[in-house]
């Protein structure tokens, strides 16, 4: 099956409201279907609450009172819990729903009740489970780039039984206009999201995020579980800081905190996802995970090496950066009011008797370098760009510098702020992450002694080292092992997504690969598994 996704169907299907039509400079038709135009989600769950999500969009395309129904059967026969919302265009017509008063660790049906008696989809859900649990189940994503690929991921998952819980780590869709960052032979399957150009406005955000959710793997995975989700930098524009983005022009794109606002606005109104921007969720006694916020409330702006490859002794600027700047201890991903959040909501985690401290961020923590071996990796007609870009990730590692300043290894003090802290609370802990397209799996350390382990998950659909590098992946791994003490494995070749299970004792993680992204496909295997010993802090 081809999906293609453009303004003419979505419109006969239904999903843009008259909000997302008002594009700036573009006069569009109002074409007028109705309805329930994006099926459901839930997420935020709790051990007798949850978040449920729809959209929906009366034929006057005003304000409408929606009404929310959760039951214990298909067939509603006995609803358990109801709430109602008032939308329309203020919110792109999106509605959010908190019910209370559900049982813990119990599957519960759920679905939306328009004032014409018309009913969205039905959707699945489970809440948390409140005391002793012996096993928990988590499917972990992020990178999901659409014309790269079909979202198999998404559908893998959705059809499984053994997974109680989606965790998303970002980079939910992505920015770029059409053509703009997508496959050099023409998006996939001609998956080309609208609008045409880059989402900076608004009505773009909301128009590319209907665009994302007509993909019916995507629906599927909604539907069939809660989720919880975070932003990384795509859902507003790459490599997104407090104050700017390298994929934010100013003089071109307007004011950066404008845009900055419309895409926090479209991420709360599309997803199912409460107004907090992080939060602790306790999964009985087995395991706190932590939602965290590392992108656009707070970060400080990444380090950029560039200008000091362009002083007279390069390795002398580098050397002055690696002992001075590059440790500022204000410097920060998460801001001070959260790190104190973090801390103190994971000493109340351990104190409590929590088997698992799981944090979610969105970029590798584990330090890593660029291999010498990378040199030989590029083709020899390679361009002068991408060889010049590997040669200055040589001569930094050769100064201790890491290969990516985006993620952690921008932020070491920040970093070891976290990990000493972790120690200090003898927490159990994992840390899971997205954001590189590829997998690995670190030992994470901090002053000599182990910290944690962390998980890191390779893309949906968007491209790795493998786009750039035609070495063969396991010559690349192994070099990558071999120069970073702290990373036991990694693939840089293949997509899918993590699945991780928790039982008291040990947590497993198992990369799941997809056979494909460029057809519609639900066949996957596990390609890699490590696990961790409740006490160890480091694989096993």
């Amino acid at each position: 099956m081809t999906l293609r996704i453009d303004r003419r169907s979505l419109l006969l299907a239904g999903t843009l409201g008259i909000g997302a039509l008002a594009l700036p400079g573009v006069a569009l038709a109002q074409l007028a279907a109705r309805g329930f135009t994006h099926s459901v989600a839930s997420g935020e769950p709790g051990p007798d609450t949850m978040l449920l999500w729809t959209r929906y969009v009366p034929a006057d395309g005003g304000a409408v009172k929606l009404r929310a129904q959760i039951a214990t059967s298909a067939d509603f026969t006995q609803i358990v819990a109801e709430g109602a919302q008032i939308t329309g265009p203020w919110r792109d017509h999106t509605a959010k729903v908190t019910v209370a008063g559900l049982l813990p660790d119990t599957r519960y049906f759920y679905r939306f009740v328009a004032p014409d008696g018309s009913f969205s989809p039905v959707g699945r859900t489970k809440t948390l489970p409140l005391g002793d649990a012996s096993r928990f189940g988590i499917a972990i994503f992020s990178c999901s780039n659409l014309p790269f690929g079909y979202f198999n991921a998404y559908g893998h998952a959705a059809t499984r039984d053994d997974i109680d819980l989606w965790i998303h780590l970002g980079d939910y869709l992505y920015e770029y206009k059409q053509g703009g960052y997508a496959p050099a032979g023409g998006a996939i399957g001609g998956r080309l999201p609208e609008p045409v150009g880059e989402m900076v406005h608004l009505a773009d955000y909301r128009l590319r995020y209907a665009s994302y959710r007509a993909d019916p793997d995507l629906q599927a995975l909604h539907a069939a579980k809660p989720m919880l989700i975070q932003w990384d930098d795509h859902e507003s524009a790459n490599d997104s800081w407090e104050g700017g983005a390298e994929n934010h022009q100013p003089d071109s794109e307007g004011d950066w905190s404008t845009r900055k606002a419309a895409a926090m606005q479209v991420f709360r109104e599309w997803m199912p996802v409460s107004e907090t921007p992080w939060g602790s969720y306790d999964i009985g006694t087995l395991a706190t995970f932590f939602r965290t916020e590392s992108r656009l409330l707070a970060r400080t702006q990444q380090p950029d090496l560039a200008p000091l490859f362009k002083e007279a002794d390069p390795v002398k600027a580098l050397t002055a950066f690696r002992d001075g700047a590059w440790h500022d201890p204000a410097a920060t991903m998460l801001g001070s009011e959260q790190e104190v959040w973090l801390d103190h909501a994971m000493r109340r985690s351990v104190k409590a008797g929590q088997r698992w401290q799981v944090v979610g961020f969105g970029t590798i923590m584990g330090n890593t370098v660029t291999p010498a071996e990378a040199l030989g990796w590029l083709a020899p007609d390679a361009n002068p760009r991408a060889k010049a870009y590997v040669q200055a990730g040589v001569t930094a590692a050769k100064l201790g510098l890491p290969m990516n300043f985006d993620n952690w290894g921008g932020y070491p003090a920040a970093r070891a702020r976290f990990l000493a802290s972790s120690q200090a609370m003898g927490a159990n802990l994992l840390v899971v992450c997205g954001d590189s397209h590829n997998a690995w799996a670190y030992d994470l350390g901090q002053d000599g002694k182990p910290a944690g382990v962390e998980f890191a998950g390779q893309a949906v659909t968007s491209p790795g080292f493998e786009s750039a590098i035609k070495t063969d992946p396991k010559i690349v791994a192994a070099a990558l092992v071999k120069a970073n003490p702290e990373l036991k494995w990694c693939d840089t070749s293949r997509r899918g997504y993590m699945a991780l299970t928790l039982t008291p004792e040990q947590a497993r993680n198992d990369w799941v690969f997809v056979d494909t992204v460029k057809e519609r496909s639900l066949k996957a295997s596990i390609g890699h598994s490590a696990t961790v010993t409740r006490g160890r802090n480091v694989m096993a």
